[in-house]
């Protein structure tokens, strides 16, 4: 069995955001040589997720207005802020869309369904980040 490890970087202009980094999990693969196995794709940072799901507009406001539903920006709501940070809202958001994925790899390909895609979701931004790209199989 192979293995293959790569990193992605990034740094968003916003404090929240959702990047389809699909393009270059791709090109993480086809350097990998893998052709059958499992793609791990995850957020190295504690205040970002990565997740699949569509790559529709409307969708990801729909998600950016959810999450702030669920866990407000605010220096005096939460008391991981009380230690002097002011992004423990960042912290419950990732808990919500969720650190990591696993895709299989078929043929040399992601294995998705209609429509998926995979997203680095970012909350706690415009500095940069990294995203493990680890890859094994055959």
């Amino acid at each position: 069995m192979k293995s293959h490890t790569q990193y992605l970087w990034l740094n968003t202009k916003n404090r929240q955001e959702f990047i389809n980094i699909t393009p270059q999990v791709e090109e993480v693969l086809e350097k990998s040589g893998i052709k059958e196995g499992l793609c791990l794709v995850n957020a190295m940072h504690i205040t970002a997720s990565v997740f699949i799901n569509d790559d529709e507009g409307g969708l990801h406001q729909d998600f950016a207005a959810w999450v702030e539903k669920l866990a407000p920006y605010g220096k005096d709501k939460y008391r991981h802020n009380l230690t002097g940070e002011d992004n423990a809202d960042a912290h419950l958001k990732r808990t919500i869309m969720g650190r990591e994925v696993v895709c299989a790899v078929t043929n040399g390909k992601l294995d998705f369904g209609p429509w998926e895609q995979i997203f680095y979701g970012e909350f706690d931004g415009q500095r940069k980040k990294r995203v493990l790209v680890k890859i094994i199989g055959e």
